[in-house]
């Protein structure tokens, strides 16, 4: 009973902070300070989230759902999940649980549970396919674990969306090899049900996923079985299995514009993007194409130069989130120019279109959040700073980082 009485006590609390804070917040986009019922976590949330989603929606969007299917069928999470489906059905039903394995967007692939709280779940749209992210669904674990890379439990009135207020969720991202968030699992249930073993259970369940997935991804990839993660936005680094590659510049271009183009390259065009009309005898090419196949362990085709094996990219994961409308998963990969070093015609014209393509996808959302991200990265595009301003209210706090960057853009 004291537990009962604990939980109904701190509800209650979260309620009356969430009843004097959140319409303020909702008015002059300000974070309260100094209240010990709110951790700092979910009053930055519930700023960001009231950019976009409505407190008193009764549930999440509704999508088409088209490629589901087929979205779960290639995930990673498939495998290893349908390895544990047994023993997550039996958790979720004997404990009052629903549970759900969305992908790195915040969209439901896969869930399970009892039909009491199945139930409950599509009353507010917690069902396949559709989407609960920040901006889609507001504070709730999943989007914190997707934002934080972090393990996070939201209860009751810690959700902004007050349809949710009778919810307790506990989430875990779920990593890949290389350090990737593929998506998160996710356990939730009715706030009298909350129990402090509901997050060791998640970390654990997790955990299992992660170790199947080192020994599943691997015989995906190249031919000694280790995965290999290309980072070129902003920066310049390859890792296979956790472990820095030791590849030189012109090899980590190689491998960018083989990720970037899946079909590959004719010997004569790869040499072509990496040096342009600059003389270079076809040994010194094909060293630096033979000692990047070494680094792999195989993985690049002869003649027509290919990767025979997927590679993770930051750069290929702004492409993707732009192709499905993800402004916002695209600006978390996009962390400033492709290989910013490089001068190889190739990785010039790729670094361009990203720029382009990233910059138009800003300019074109109706999200402030989204340009004054790009902002951070683009210090001297008024145009940016401006669309921030304009989309930004007048009582807004960000309105001022917002002109300083326009100041100082104009002023240089």
């Amino acid at each position: 009973m004291s537990q009962r009485s604990d939980l109904r006590r701190r509800r209650a609390e979260l309620e009356d902070e969430w009843s004097r804070w959140v319409p303020r917040m909702k008015a002059a986009r300000w974070s309260p300070t100094g209240s010990g019922a709110l951790r700092s976590e979910v009053t930055e949330s519930w700023v960001r989230s009231l950019v976009s989603v409505d407190p008193g929606r009764d549930s999440a969007p509704v999508s088409d759902g088209g490629a589901l299917r087929q979205r779960w069928a290639v995930s990673p999470l498939r495998r290893p999940v349908d390895d544990l489906s047994d023993e997550l059905r039996s958790i979720a039903e004997d404990a009052g649980f629903v549970t759900a394995v969305t992908d790195e967007s915040g969209t439901i692939l896969w869930t399970c549970g009892g039909r009491t709280m199945r139930r409950r779940a599509e009353q507010v749209n917690f069902a396949p396919g559709e989407r609960w992210d920040e901006e889609a669904m507001g504070t709730n674990a999943l989007s914190l674990a997707l934002r934080t890379g972090r393990p996070s439990s939201v209860f009751s009135a810690e959700h902004l969306v007050t349809a949710l207020h009778g919810w307790v969720c506990y989430c875990a991202p779920v990593h890949a090899p290389d350090g990737r968030i593929l998506g998160v699992l996710d356990l939730s249930t009715t706030w009298d049900r909350s129990h402090p073993l509901a997050m060791s259970t998640v970390r654990t369940l997790v955990s299992t996923i992660e170790t199947r997935l080192r020994t599943e991804l691997p015989a995906q990839g190249d031919r000694d079985g280790t995965p290999v993660r290309l980072t070129c936005m902003g920066t310049e680094e390859a890792a296979k299995g956790g472990r820095p590659l030791a590849l030189r510049p012109r090899q980590l271009e190689i491998l960018t514009l083989l990720a970037l183009e899946p079909d590959g390259f004719a010997p004569d065009r790869l040499r072509e993007a990496l040096y342009g009309e600059r003389p270079v005898t076809a040994s010194t090419f094909k060293a630096e194409i033979s000692h990047l196949r070494r680094a792999l362990g195989g993985g690049i085709t002869p003649r027509r130069y290919a990767l025979t094996a997927p590679i993770s990219c930051d750069a290929v994961d702004v492409l993707c989130a732009l192709e499905r409308g993800d402004t916002a998963t695209a600006l978390r990969h996009y962390r400033g120019p492709l290989l910013p070093r490089s001068e190889a015609p190739g990785i010039v014209e790729w670094r361009a279109r990203l720029e382009v393509t990233v910059r138009e996808a800003v300019l074109a959302s109706a999200r402030p959040e989204h340009a004054l991200r790009y902002g951070e990265r683009a210090p001297y595009d008024a145009e940016v700073h401006e669309h921030a301003l304009h989309l930004l209210g007048p009582g807004d706090a960000r309105r001022a980082i917002a002109a300083g960057r326009l100041s100082t853009a104009l002023r240089d």
